[in-house]
C-alpha cells in the first residue's frame, strides 16, 4: 500500500491503525468529524510529509471533496458511532453514522474510481444471540437485536453490492470487543470512570454473568493488515477475536485491583430481559475466527490479558 485514506482516523482504532500504516511508511490520509476522535491520538504524525488529515463529515457529500488526493488504493472506513446504547433511545444516530455514512462513502468511492479495496470495521453484534458458540462467519439467520448491529449488517451488505457491481476488492472485519490505550467507552473505561467518582462501591450494568470476548487492540490491527494481504477473493468475510471468553464480574475486580482499591462492593443493577446489561447487549459473545487463523494470523494475547494490560493503561492514563 502506497496511499490509504482512514476514515475516522482520529479514533480509538483508528488511530492505532494510522500508527503502523506510518510506521510502514505508508501515506496516510485521515479523515474524521472528532466528536469521538482527537487529534491527541495522531499528534505524532502531524508535520510528516506522508500524513495528511481532514476534518470532514460524511453525513456531507460535499465535504468529502476536502479530500486533497482521492487516488486511494485502499480505504479503511472506520467512522462509526461507536456506542451500542445510544441506539436504544437514539436510533437515528447509528443509522445516519453507521449507514448513510457508509453508503456516502461508497458513492464518493464509485465517482472516484481507481481504488483497489475497501476494508471495514464491522461487529461480533451482527450475529444477535446465535445458537451456535463459537460463531462462524457462515452462521445462518443473521438476527441483530440492537440498532449498532443492524445498521452494521446493512453497511456490510451495501459493500457487498458495491464491490461486486462496481469491481472493488472489499474485506469486513466482525470483531470482538476490541480494547486498549486511547479507548474512551466500553465495560473498562466505564468501570475506571465509575471508580475514580466512587472508589467504595462499583455499580455493574446487568447481573454480571454476561460472558464474552475481547481482542486487545494490537491484535486488532494484525488481523485487519494480514487478511488484506492475504486475502485473494473479491470479497470475504473474516471473525476476529481471541479464543476464550471473561465476564463482566471478573472485569470488575481486574480493574479494582489495578487501582488498588480493597473491598470494593459491587451493586449488581440486575439488568432488563435475563440480566443484560441494557436493551441490545448480547449476553454470551465467542467468535470462531479460525477462517482468518487459516492465514496466519493468531492473537498474542487472551481476553483475560487483553483486560488486565488494558486496566493497567487506563488506569495509569487517568493518574497521569
Amino acid at each position: 500500500m502506497e496511499n490509504v485514506l482512514v476514515t475516522g482516523g482520529a479514533g480509538f482504532i483508528g488511530s492505532h491503525l494510522v500508527d503502523v500504516l506510518m510506521s510502514n511508511g505508508t501515506r496516510v490520509h485521515v479523515l474524521d468529524n472528532f466528536t469521538t476522535g482527537t487529534t491527541l491520538n495522531i499528534r505524532p504524525w502531524h508535520g510528516d510529509p506522508n500524513f495528511t488529515v481532514t476534518k470532514g463529515d460524511l453525513l456531507k457529500p460535499s465535504e468529502l471533496a476536502k479530500l486533497s488526493n482521492g487516488n486511494f488504493e485502499t480505504v479503511f472506513h472506520l467512522a462509526a458511532n461507536p456506542e451500542v446504547r445510544v441506539g436504544i433511545t437514539h436510533p437515528d444516530k447509528h443509522f445516519q453514522q453507521n449507514l448513510v455514512a457508509t453508503k456516502n462513502t461508497l458513492e464518493y468511492l464509485r465517482k472516484k474510481g481507481n481504488m483497489a479495496a475497501i476494508v471495514f470495521a464491522s461487529t461480533s453484534t451482527v450475529y444477535g444471540e446465535p445458537a451456535k458458540i463459537p460463531t462462524p462467519e457462515d452462521y445462518s439467520p443473521l438476527e441483530p437485536i440492537s440498532m449498532y448491529g443492524a445498521t452494521k449488517l446493512a453497511c456490510e451488505a451495501l459493500i457487498s453490492a458495491y464491490a461486486h457491481t462496481y469491481g472493488f476488492k472489499a474485506i469486513i472485519y466482525r470483531l470482538a470487543n476490541v480494547i486498549g490505550p486511547r479507548s474512551q467507552h466500553g465495560v473498562i473505561y466505564d468501570f475506571v470512570q465509575k471508580l475514580k467518582k466512587k472508589p467504595e462501591e462499583l455499580e455493574i450494568l446487568g447481573d454480571g454473568t454476561q460472558t464474552k470476548s475481547y481482542l486487545y487492540i494490537s491484535d486488532c490491527i494484525d488481523a485487519m493488515l494480514l487478511g488484506l494481504e492475504k486475502t485473494k477473493n473479491q470479497f470475504e468475510t473474516y471473525n476476529v477475536g481471541s479464543d476464550d471468553q471473561t465476564n463482566v464480574k471478573t472485569i470488575a475486580k481486574i480493574v479494582a485491583e489495578t487501582m488498588q482499591l480493597k473491598n470494593v462492593k459491587l451493586k449488581l443493577s440486575g439488568g432488563v430481559d435475563g440480566g443484560r446489561g441494557w436493551k441490545g447487549d448480547v449476553k454470551n459473545m465467542l467468535l470462531d475466527s479460525s477462517k482468518l487463523k487459516s492465514l496466519g494470523w493468531k492473537p498474542r494475547l487472551n481476553s483475560q490479558q487483553a483486560v488486565e494490560k488494558t486496566a493497567k493503561e487506563l488506569v495509569g492514563t487517568t493518574r497521569s
